[in-house]
């Protein structure tokens, strides 16, 4: 017999372990959840739905879901220099599965517990599975980090690789484009992606914009340079590639396009003055590796971007866009 919505949010989530804030006044079991901010703090709101086959591949296991759910959602307040505070859940499911429900519920507050950040409330409903999730978190008033504020002469820089869940994708879908290739781990940077906190938190009061990279690094590093109709100029062997990512240029190097503006990275895209560059190291200084230097903010708009063989490329955005694109992981 199938579980109730009252037995899915008791057995499942109100029962769960997770973070036990002290801001929290009131979470799961009443109509609506009471928090207390501290009074010194702005707080900081953002919500993603995911949908099968959509925004991961039908037959992708329920706690990587769960993990990926709540990850991308933790990437938008990193993306801010945010600090995780508690999160609300919506789950629309096509049939009320205990070993599915254990396996999402494990797989999110593995990752939660991980941040400190504490289920306070949500909802189920049958339907089509998707995943809406809403986080909050806190930021120092007038602290925060955003997308405006690019400047001519400002560094590009990147936490974290671009271009693995790509591959990883390709893996999944029996394309893989090298011969030999640690697919494991490329999978696992699809599937549980890391979100860059602490990254952000470093970044906070030294960016003049900051934005997490979701849907392509060319894609989102324009919404950076959009506003103020600004371009940029990349440094091709300081772009932040794995192993595989280089294997794969050396390979085939037209795929240095896609390989920038695959998606699903989760990785931290920022502009930072010059003269801030040293503070900014030395907060990297346990994890240099981490902290990746790119390019340079141009006033003539457009990517360029030359390789080591002198070819130059123009490089222009194709991120996936929803109303404009097929669902792209529905097999």
């Amino acid at each position: 017999m199938s579980a109730s919505e009252f037995e899915i949010i008791h057995d499942h989530f109100e029962r769960h372990g997770g973070a036990n804030r002290h801001d929290v006044i009131l979470g799961i079991g009443d109509d609506g959840a009471i928090v207390q901010p501290p009074a010194d703090q702005q707080l900081v709101v953002a919500i993603d739905t995911l949908v099968e086959g959509v925004h991961f591949p039908i037959q992708t296991r329920a706690e990587d879901i769960g993990w990926k759910s709540l990850a991308v959602n933790l990437s938008d307040l990193a993306a801010m220099g945010a600090e995780p505070a508690w999160f609300t859940l919506a789950l629309t499911l096509p049939e009320s599965s205990n070993s599915w429900l254990k396996g999402f519920s494990a797989g999110l507050f593995e990752l939660a517990d991980q941040y400190g950040i504490q289920l306070v409330g949500g909802d189920t409903t049958r339907g089509p599975l998707a995943i809406s999730i809403q986080v909050a978190g806190y930021v120092p008033a007038g602290k925060a980090l955003r997308r405006t504020g690019a400047q001519a002469g400002d560094l590009i820089g990147v936490c974290g690789n671009i271009g693995d869940a790509m591959l990883g994708l390709s893996v999944l879908m029996d394309e893989p484009p090298l011969s030999e290739i640690s697919t494991d781990r490329l999978v696992a940077s699809l599937n549980r992606p890391r979100p860059r906190v602490r990254e952000g938190l470093r970044l906070r009061d030294l960016a003049h914009s900051a934005i997490d990279v979701s849907d392509g690094l060319l894609s989102d590093l324009g919404h950076l340079l959009a506003t103020a109709r600004l371009g940029a100029e990349l440094d091709y062997a300081a772009l932040p590639f794995s192993a595989a990512g280089r294997q794969l240029l050396q390979e085939v190097p037209q795929h240095l396009p896609q390989l920038l503006d695959g998606g699903d990275d989760y990785a931290l895209c920022f502009c930072l003055p010059p003269d801030r560059l040293a503070t900014l190291q030395a907060r990297f200084a346990d994890e240099p590796d981490v902290l990746g230097i790119i390019g340079r903010v141009t006033e003539t708009p457009g990517v360029h971007c030359q390789d080591a063989q002198g070819k130059r490329w123009v490089l222009q955005a194709s991120g996936y866009e929803h109303f404009r694109q097929e669902d792209r992981w529905a097999y």
